[in-house]
């Protein structure tokens, strides 16, 4: 490794949950930088699924810690929903946890505020988990630290001085969500079982690092819905792209060895928002169906569409992506013919590069590339050569439109059901 960054190459929801959970077994820690409760990480193993929103998702393998970085916004009732979730499961996580002092609450007041902001006009689908709110407080610099809530008294303090603020600014949120004493008895609870996991995990990881400890930086959502790099402004409200490893962990850039990027072998999207490759009607309910395309964390149905080639490259470069995992190659079995977007037509205009202009992607028609399908069964396969001549066709010319090498394939949900290219 031994510093290795996972990112999701799409809008999210591309299957990094077992990509990072595969990857774990050569990893000593794995560290969530950004990102919140909106993550859903699906890890299946020997039939047994679990859903993971705050964990890292490598804390199913007994060797390794779990760190939530500074970068990440923490629901501590999620959190230790999750933590008691395993250990009712018989996964130990004692003394496996670290949670940094540096990283921002989501406060019941944030949960209020994005309710009554998504019911109006300017709404842009979110998941309804505070995740927005709480990022725009770290940025207006009247946010809630971890580090400060574990002493009650500075807790109560910025309660108070956030009350102010919102009642200033947004005088329709319930009392309730706002009133320090109630925040803290809602709250302060979590207190005692969080006090051994915090401290400054950005100091934590480094020092692994320079001991020769492996690290794996788990990212959440996807590059096309990054604050800087995504559909603004349908997008989350953290630095989702391989740049956000560094500020949301506190590892230097130097430091970091490898960027894979994750991507399925067709596109999705959950929320508003352009998607050029969308597939409607009849194709994108059998898509949808065929791969089980709802959300891990909210339920809704995702928009399901054609692998788009643009965006894929668009996130290699934003990356700059070493490796690809493609994941749901099983999920195209027994299709006829494959397209994937190469570029976009925009009236008279042809692009090869994804806009950064809403203007001109809300008005792309997507060129695709025809290639022949494959009917047999994938999910069996373990190793490269027991794939389809077809697939494999397939394989290579995502590989040809993102410039990147793929390194790991999935064919399932299970753990083994993987091809490590070269194998």
């Amino acid at each position: 490794m031994p510093v290795r960054v996972v990112v999701g190459a799409q809008w999210g929801d591309e299957g990094k949950g077992k990509i990072v959970d595969l990857l774990s077994d050569q990893a000593d820690i794995v560290a969530r930088f950004q990102g919140g409760p909106n993550a859903g990480h699906t890890v299946v193993v020997d039939g047994e699924t679990t859903v993971l929103h705050l964990v890292p998702s490598g804390i199913l393998h007994p060797a390794v810690t779990g760190v939530l970085g500074n970068g990440v916004v923490i629901n501590l009732e999620q959190l230790f929903k999750e933590l008691d979730g395993l250990a009712a499961r018989g996964m130990s996580w004692e003394g496996r946890v670290r949670v940094s002092e540096r990283a921002h609450l989501i406060l019941p007041a944030h949960h209020a505020m994005e309710e009554h902001e998504e019911k109006g006009p300017g709404a842009v689908g979110t998941t309804l988990r505070g995740i927005g709110p709480a990022y725009r407080d770290k940025m207006a610099r009247i946010g809630i630290t971890v580090g400060e809530f574990m002493n009650p008294e500075r807790f109560r303090t910025a309660l108070a001085r956030q009350r102010t603020w919102r009642e200033r600014m947004v005088p329709a949120l319930p009392a309730a969500a706002v009133d320090p004493d109630g925040v803290e008895e809602a709250l302060g609870v979590f207190r005692p079982r969080l006090e051994p996991m915090v401290g400054d995990t950005g100091l934590f990881l480094v020092r692994a690092v320079r001991e020769g400890k492996r690290v794996l930086l788990e990212g959440a959502q996807g590059t096309m819905l990054d604050v800087d790099h995504g559909t603004y402004p349908f997008v989350t409200s953290s630095s989702a792209a391989a740049g956000g490893a560094c500020s949301g962990s506190g590892i230097a850039p130097r430091y970091l060895d490898e960027v894979m990027g994750v991507t399925k072998a067709y596109t999705t999207r959950v929320g508003l928002g352009p998607f050029p490759t969308e597939l409607t009607g009849h194709e994108g309910d059998a898509l949808r169906g065929q791969g089980a395309e709802f959300g891990a964390t909210t339920g809704r149905p995702r928009r399901c569409g054609w692998l788009d080639g643009v965006a894929l490259r668009h996130a290699a470069r934003v990356n700059g992506l070493d490796t690809l995992a493609v994941t749901k190659l099983d999920v195209l079995s027994g299709l006829p013919t494959i397209r994937v977007a190469t570029s976009y037509r925009v009236g008279d205009d042809l692009i090869t590069e994804f806009p950064g202009r809403l203007e001109l992607l809300e008005r792309a028609e997507p060129v695709y590339e025809e290639l022949p399908g494959w009917e047999s069964d994938v999910s069996g396969a373990r190793r490269y050569q027991d794939l389809p001549e077809t697939a494999r066709r397939y394989l290579e010319r995502i590989r040809e439109i993102a410039d990147v090498p793929i390194a790991l394939i999935s064919v399932g949900q299970g753990r083994d059901q993987t091809v490590t290219v070269g194998r």
